[in-house]
């Protein structure tokens, strides 16, 4: 393998082996904690804009399963410890090193990826530059900023995907970089969803006259979005809303709240999430590197779910909006599916059984 050098926006250097696509690649480094589910996160919108490293030291090892896949790969390069070769799965199509360079995402190997996720979590997500020749100027890398992704991410035009056996409702999906097992939870629930593009106007969400509206997850800083949130400022209280991940941040702002950005995020398929009314904690599938601040929403909403570990916001609740937003991924694929009750949840609240 030829040599590969991860630059970054400090002036490290890891040195290793180049995987993947012949290019290179500046994005925003980050990491992720999962032990399995690679293919969910490399094929997942939200990942847009990023460098992906994976700590958990052997990656590739059941090969590339398309079946698998969650979306369109919009990841800006792949960091991991050691690839595996030679994958050994029945559903098994090639390995993932093929995966890289067809989509075109340089990587690297043979890094030490313990020291690079402590270095993370002691100063901070940093951008980095995936290269075969260390750059004298790391001016550009330290400019970069993950912007506009969720028009990349988002469909271009209007699609149906069909209820599984009886129809029961209808749901608008917006697509900020929606991931396919959101559309299957909700399709497996008797519900046709018709997936609309980012920049869908208000007036023509609710011309479709659908039973639900969901905001799917995505990437970027949820700010950005201005367009989008002044459409959900007009959708709220006409109909149920279930957000996820970026769509509870855009609802959150929507509704006169604050989003920060987190020192280094929630990335896995392992962050503990408790449920304030019940008490119960739950092990959730996450992807984000934004919170929303609960008390900006306060008296407008209540804080459902918090992080077990640094006690951010992971859900809100808005009773009179008939709206409930999470941070996690109730759909989870790959990761835990203790969750997939939220999906319930929303089909009640559009039967006019349950509120918010």
């Amino acid at each position: 393998m030829a040599t590969r050098y991860l630059v970054l926006e400090n002036g490290q250097v890891f040195e290793g082996e180049a995987i993947g696509a012949a290019a290179e690649g500046l994005g925003e480094l980050v990491f992720t904690t999962g032990m399995t589910g690679y293919l969910e996160t490399l094929t997942d919108p939200s990942y847009a804009g990023q460098i992906i490293m994976q700590t958990f030291p052997l990656i590739g090892n059941y090969g590339v399963i398309p079946e698998d896949f969650e979306g369109s790969c919009l990841a800006r390069g792949y960091v991991v410890r050691e690839l595996c070769a030679a994958p050994s799965n029945f559903r098994s199509e090639y390995p993932l090193d093929r995966f890289l360079t067809e989509h075109g995402v340089p990587g690297i190997c043979g890094v030490d990826t313990r020291a690079l996720t402590r270095l993370i979590r002691e100063h901070g997500v940093m951008n980095a530059l995936l290269c075969d020749e260390v750059p004298a100027d790391l001016s550009e890398v330290r400019a970069y900023a993950v912007t506009g992704e969720v028009h990349e991410a988002s469909c271009r035009e209007a699609y149906t995907v069909p209820a599984e056996g009886e129809e029961r409702f209808h749901v608008a999906l917006m697509d900020y970089g929606a991931k396919h097992h959101i559309v299957e939870n909700l399709a497996e629930r008797g519900c046709r969803v018709t997936v609309l593009p980012h920049d869908t106007a208000a007036e023509d969400i609710l011309a479709l006259r659908p039973d639900g509206l969901m905001l799917s997850n995505g990437p970027g800083d949820p700010k950005e979005n201005v367009f989008e949130i002044a459409q959900l400022k007009k959708l709220m209280g006409r109909l149920p809303v279930f957000g996820i991940c970026l769509g509870h941040q855009l609802a959150a702002l929507a509704l006169g709240g604050e989003t920060v950005k987190l020192k280094y995020g929630h990335r896995g398929a392992n962050q503990p999430v408790k449920d304030l009314e019940t008490g119960r904690c739950f092990i959730t599938s996450q992807n984000h590197g934004y919170a929303v601040l609960s008390e900006s929403v306060a008296g407008i909403g209540r804080l459902r779910f918090v992080n077990a570990n640094d006690q951010s916001c992971e859900g809100m609740d808005y009773p009179d909006m008939r709206c409930f937003t999470v941070q996690f991924h109730p759909e989870a694929s790959a990761g835990p599916h203790d969750t997939g009750f939220l999906f319930d949840r929303f089909a009640a609240m559009m039967g006019g059984e349950g509120h918010a």
